[in-house]
């Protein structure tokens, strides 16, 4: 059984002495029990008992994913290995992983974000859900998996690849919902109305994380698969999908701050930032004891709203991730996210959501490429057309990212599709 929605819904004077409460006991632990945080904070000359509220967070140490690496494996936990019941492990594909440890009570508290999230979708224990996401090390799969388990629901385990039975399990089985990437969501709704079963599925919701998304993506995911799409949000290093969620309003994703105290900061000053600011998002788990998490950097860069929601829920909402600090490219001195070349590319309808970047350097001056895909009903022998195609797109992203961006229009559907997280950039200055 969840919780209801006391602890969704509760003062902000409550929830702040239930903040404190926890963060005293977490800090507590981290420092009797893990010596990289005794450490950090002897070397600040912070003892636990220095922490006596919520208010004291900005005396704690910051935590990054240096540090993870640094520690690898299990130098972060704060827990005999006997107390351990499940590892998961980040899905970078250079050097070592981030390592990630649960207890029980870690696991559990998992699932219940998960659960909120999806009971917030409006899922409940009459829906079958189909968890796209992989499983495995990435957290993805089991993560969303537990979370409907404990909301009650019905689980279709597919996890990621083999897309024809996926569309032909979400048929015959009569699926209402569904947790993938965006990307892959994307991809299912291609393929689906390729085939010509739309009228067969019966998906109502889909809880879409593990990558950042753009509002028309949204539009785009809800007009071909007839649903409303939410955004869940998670990591690794702190818990995997289900720290925050959508409510129906779909005005921001919801943080579950009883367990996961977040903040804002200056990326470059590491100063705390008020309410509102955009800047980078830190989070410190209060209920997290496999592995605690002292102000994490997570990079990501949004903006926290306090407002309570028309949902009735009080717990702070967070805006969309706009990219993060280290996926940034600077180029020619310009900052471009990723993110933003695919807001627009959605703008313009004969175009399609995919596309892939290529960054060099040639004679000591950075060149940006991009590969693009008309829709089918588009692309034409028509070299006019498509020069004008071209024309307007480059001078959209020219207005949008303040760069010229060389363009290359390619067939449609020759741009590799993803079955997990989409990978959109090659950036070759750093291999030379």
């Amino acid at each position: 059984m969840i919780f209801n929605k006391e602890r969704e819904c509760m003062s902000r004077e409550d929830l702040r002495k239930l903040q404190s409460e926890q963060l005293v006991k977490i800090v507590a632990h981290a420092y009797n029990n893990v010596p990289f945080y005794k450490k950090k904070m002897d070397d600040l000359g912070v003892k636990p008992e220095d922490i006596k509220s919520i208010d004291d967070i900005t005396k704690l140490p910051f935590t990054t994913k240096q540090d993870l690496r640094d520690n690898y494996p299990n130098g972060l936990f704060a827990v005999p290995n006997s107390e351990i019941v499940r590892l998961h492990a980040s899905s970078g594909t250079t050097g070592k992983p981030i390592v990630a440890g649960y207890t029980a009570h870690d696991i559990d508290n998992w699932a219940e974000g998960v659960a909120r999230c999806l009971s917030a979708y409006g899922a409940s224990k009459e829906d079958t859900i189909q968890v796209s996401y992989g499983y495995g090390l990435f957290t993805g799969g089991l993560g969303a998996h537990d979370g409907a388990t404990k909301l009650g629901a019905t689980v279709l385990p597919t996890s990621s690849g083999n897309t024809a039975k996926q569309i032909m399990l979400m048929q015959d089985i009569g699926c209402t919902g569904i947790c993938c990437t965006p990307s892959y969501a994307l991809y299912l709704a291609e393929e689906i109305n390729k085939s010509g079963v739309r009228d067969n599925i019966k998906l109502k919701f889909g809880a879409f994380g593990a990558e950042p998304w753009t509002e028309n993506m949204r539009k785009e995911l809800e007009e071909k698969l007839g649903i409303k799409a939410y955004d869940i949000y998670g990591l690794t290093e702190i818990s995997g999908p289900g720290v925050g969620g959508e409510c129906e309003c779909q005005d921001g994703t919801h943080l579950w701050e009883d367990m996961f105290y977040p903040e804002i900061i200056d990326p470059v000053t590491t100063e705390q930032l008020p309410a509102g600011t955009e800047g980078e998002l830190v989070f410190t788990t209060l209920d997290k004891w496999g592995m605690p998490m002292l102000r994490y950097r997570t990079r990501d860069l949004t903006h926290l709203n306090y407002e309570p929601c028309r949902c009735g829920r009080t717990a702070v909402r967070m805006g969309r991730i706009l990219g993060r600090s280290d996926d940034m490219l600077i180029i020619r001195g310009v900052n471009v996210f990723p993110s933003q070349i695919e807001s627009v590319l959605l703008e313009i309808p004969e175009f399609q959501g995919q596309y892939f970047i290529t960054v060099d350097r040639v004679n000591n001056v950075d060149t940006f490429d991009i590969d693009v895909e008309l829709r089918p009903e588009y692309y034409s022998d028509d070299m006019n057309a498509i020069v004008a195609l071209r024309s307007k797109l480059q001078g959209r992203l020219q207005s949008v990212l303040g760069i010229k961006p060389t363009l290359h229009i390619v067939e449609p559907n020759s741009i590799a599709r993803s079955q997990g997280k989409a990978k959109h950039v090659i950036d070759k200055r750093l291999l030379k």
